[in-house]
């Protein structure tokens, strides 16, 4: 969300009034759009990590506020549980030898946070969600000391009216109540930034969400929660889950929840945002006092804060952003696909295989997404969340309008999409040897059928046949995932043998 906000009651007038601002906003929005007034194509993108705190023994640390104390860094920030950090990377071109540069400064970041971790008894560890988290680590009382996440959680809960629901049937099932938003601090990610021309944002959002399942296969990282094997990314079903405002009831109407994967391809930006105002009613009702229009009509550019602010409280994997930079406005698809990790290579070659095939497919003269319904694209999505490396998708044939074939995920990476990505970041101007080293990680993955979420179940039942209980085979798993990460091997490398007790 990123708003400072602080902890305020609101009555009917402000959400009147916030509503009618939002409104305005959009009309804002679009007159923007119509009088072109968007940013030049620049081909910047951004890159944020979500990371987890954890102690020699494998267990979460809530010391987030004394570790980011000693990093005193602006490049780190809280997250939402006090186990939680986010670094942000400065923003770069697409283009020569930025996936290298990009390694480079999240190897320099890491490295110096985690050596600050140690100073209070922590480490850091990218994963997507950390296996020795339990439901007593991810209660209110854990949420970050931030005023914006206790408004947050509470606007959340009084619109739910209810306890939350997490309920899950993958390789086990696992079933509780929570009665807070903090079990979404489980959920650690990457979030990849492009900014784009809104002529250029369509295609690219609808790329995206046709590409998340394959991202999400080739990328697994989170096979466990509170002491369960779920499915292989188990973080889009907790984060639906741990966010849901719906009752039973409202979920029986078909009301969409706020983490969603969306209902249908776009033609521009302007549809993201009006959906959000159409379908979710304002979970923070602060209205500043700008008007946009009045700005708009005086020539200058709104910041439309409220509109900004609500759209940080719709969760979508792949979401519209609207920024102001040196005073001229911009748009950005916020890729939010990938769980963060196992390692630096890891993240860079996931990377580099997104913005190469979003580049690719946006280009192509019949696109996907007109040859997909939309529909099997969500499908893909939660096949590939369950089955990660060994998903097998439904995807348009080569050359036949309408056409779907079910394909493995591997064999589909292989022999189609790798080398669309490779032209795609030949298209960027990245550094072909540089597209060859990433790229070559992820083919790799596919080829051995290995990824974070495989290794991670493989080291845990291993530890199991061992004799450890449940228990310690996590713990057992999560130190030697650590210890792993931090020689910077990508993870199709990493030994299988059984872990040290």
């Amino acid at each position: 969300m990123g708003e400072k906000v602080a902890a305020l009651g609101f009555d009917l007038a402000d959400r009147q009034r916030h509503r009618e601002k939002l409104r305005r906003c959009l009309d804002g929005l679009a007159r923007l759009l119509e009088e072109k007034r968007f940013d030049r194509p620049r081909n910047l993108m951004g890159l944020e990590i979500e990371l987890n705190l954890a102690g020699p023994d494998g267990m979460p640390s809530m010391v987030n506020a004394e570790v980011l104390k000693r990093i005193a860094s602006r490049d780190f920030q809280t997250e939402l549980g006090r186990f939680n950090l986010e670094v942000n990377i400065v923003p770069h071109r697409l283009s020569g030898r930025v996936l290298d540069q990009l390694a480079e400064e999240l190897r320099t970041g890491l490295s110096y946070a985690d050596r600050r971790a140690m100073e209070v008894g922590s480490g850091i560890v990218m994963i997507g969600i950390l296996p020795t988290l339990t439901d007593r680590d991810l209660v209110h009382a854990n949420l970050s000391a931030a005023d914006r996440y206790f408004l947050l959680n509470d606007q959340v809960v009084a619109a739910r009216g209810e306890e939350f629901t997490i309920d899950i049937a993958g390789v086990e099932r696992l079933t509780c109540t929570a009665r807070s938003i903090a079990p979404e601090a489980a959920c650690t990610s990457v979030q990849l930034h492009l900014q784009v021309t809104p002529g250029r944002f369509a295609a690219v959002w609808n790329a995206a969400q046709a590409v998340a399942a394959v991202q999400i296969a080739v990328g697994a990282n989170s096979p466990f929660l509170f002491g369960r094997e779920l499915w292989r990314e188990s973080r889009p079903p907790l984060f639906v889950q741990s966010t849901d405002t719906r009752p039973p009831e409202l979920l029986a109407q078909g009301v969409r929840p706020r983490t969603w994967f969306g209902e249908r391809w776009i033609s521009s930006a302007y549809e993201l945002f009006e959906e959000n105002l159409r379908f979710f009613p304002p979970l923070l009702p602060i209205s500043g006092d700008e008007d946009p229009l009045r700005v708009l009509d005086e020539g200058g550019v709104p910041t439309l804060a409220e509109l900004t602010l609500h759209n940080g409280t719709v969760y979508r994997w792949n979401r519209p952003v609207y920024g102001i930079v040196d005073g001229v406005p911009h748009l950005r698809v916020e890729n939010r696909v990938l769980p963060a990790g196992p390692t630096v290579p890891d993240v860079i070659a996931n990377t580099a295989f997104y913005y190469g095939l979003i580049r690719a497919l946006a280009e192509e003269p019949r696109p996907v997404w007109s040859r997909m319904p939309f529909g099997v694209a969500a499908d893909n999505f939660d096949t590939a969340c369950r089955d990660g490396i060994d998903a097998v998708l439904r995807w348009p044939r080569a050359g036949r309008t309408g056409v779907l074939a079910r394909v493995p995920a591997v064999r589909l990476v292989l022999e189609e999409l790798l080398p669309m990505a490779s032209a795609g970041l030949d298209a960027w101007g990245v550094e072909p040897a540089d597209r060859d080293f990433y790229l070559g990680i992820v083919e790799e993955r596919c080829l051995r059928r290995v990824n974070g979420a495989s290794w991670q179940a493989a080291t845990y039942h291993r530890a199991l046949e061992h004799g450890l209980d449940r228990e310690r085979a996590l713990a057992v798993t999560t130190r030697r995932y650590r210890e792993l990460m931090h020689t910077g091997e990508p993870v199709h490398t990493w030994p299988t043998d059984a872990p040290a007790l």
